[in-house]
């Protein structure tokens, strides 16, 4: 696992797209429930149309089931605040009209707080990134400087 995650830390393409394929990951997870996983399919044209990392966003996607459930009554409250609250859906059986409600207002308010999350999760992770990869650079010429003072001189 150890080894995945330097995989994942050193990718190609630099932290930006470990940073966005996360992000894209994590928002995506925030509205598959009521659409009964398809959404998980969007996330590869995502990944694609915005360059992400698709392992770093099956990690968004992985902690995005993590953290679910309390915003599960965040997404719905912002999706109750979106919508009109008139709005209904003209139904014969009354139980099914509720229950395309409540799952209209969890995709609705799982989109917001998906597109937010997912640029919160963006900037930290970016940086983040970076620095370690700094730091493992920094490492590496001190490493290689003090290798070549310990060389005995050429005679």
């Amino acid at each position: 696992m150890k080894y995945k995650y330097m995989m994942l830390i050193r990718a190609k393409g630099g932290a930006s797209m470990v940073a966005m394929g996360f992000a894209i990951g994590i928002a995506v997870e925030m509205f598959t429930l009521p659409t009964l996983g398809f959404a998980f399919v969007l996330i590869f044209p995502l990944v694609y149309l915005f360059k992400g990392n698709l392992p770093a966003a099956l990690v968004g996607f992985v902690v995005g089931k993590v953290i679910y459930l309390p915003m599960a009554i965040l997404n719905t409250m912002v999706g109750a605040w979106v919508l009109p609250s008139h709005m209904s859906i003209h139904l014969p059986w009354m139980w099914v009209n509720k229950l395309l409600l409540a799952n209209l207002k969890l995709i609705v308010g799982g989109v917001i707080n998906g597109i937010l999350l997912g640029a919160v999760c963006y900037y930290p992770i970016k940086l983040s990134i970076e620095a370690y990869k700094n730091k493992r650079r920094e490492k590496r010429k001190l490493r290689h400087s003090t290798r070549l003072d310990t060389r005995p001189a050429a005679e």
